[in-house]
């Protein structure tokens, strides 16, 4: 049994319940990991809430983590127990240990911390994708930024001007400007 935060209905905070969960033996394919630490997102609270459906009832909530390899089902050849691995994947983050495809884990290299990489693999896909899949920014493009100093703005921010785009920002506060533009 290992410790998990589950939802067993729809609700506010206080409908997250801190269980005792079974964890299998992964299949084929599948790989068992430990978390190490996971990342807290706005979406998490969506799917609590109930704005966004969730898949079954009780759920574990939490789309990204990091954490260590510790037995891998048949078939899986690129990773083995002891491997650092992130992850994003709709929900079970919130887990000390779960069971999860081996497709959807990236090596973690050691110059990256477990709470690195859990705070930071959904908002750098985001990223990554508006930068080069949606439209690919490069030098002399002009991109607006909404929320320039959030987790995903940060990124886009960083990443659009080291391309050698003109980045213009918007932000909620003094504050989140100043942030904004040392970014």
């Amino acid at each position: 049994m290992v410790a998990a935060i589950r939802v067993h209905k729809v609700g506010g905070p206080e409908v997250l319940t801190y269980d005792d969960i079974e964890v299998g033996a992964p299949g084929a394919g599948q790989i068992r990991v430990k978390n190490r630490a996971c990342g807290v997102n706005f979406i998490d609270t969506y799917f609590r809430s109930g704005l966004y459906p969730a898949p079954q009832m009780p759920f574990i909530p939490g789309n990204e983590a990091a954490g260590d390899v510790v037995a891998v089902g048949e078939g899986v050849k690129d990773f083995k127990g002891g491997d650092r691995i992130t992850y994003v994947i709709t929900h079970g983050g919130y887990s000390a240990e779960r069971v999860m495809p081996a497709e959807r884990a990236v090596k973690l290299p050691e110059a990256i911390s477990y709470e690195q990489a859990a705070g930071m693999m959904l908002k750098g896909m985001t990223a990554r994708y508006l930068l080069r899949s949606v439209y690919k920014v490069e030098k002399g493009t002009t991109l607006l930024m909404h929320a320039a100093a959030g987790g995903v703005g940060t990124i886009i921010c960083q990443w659009a001007s080291s391309l050698g785009a003109t980045v213009i920002g918007t932000a909620g506060s003094k504050e989140k400007a100043e942030l904004a533009k040392a970014n």
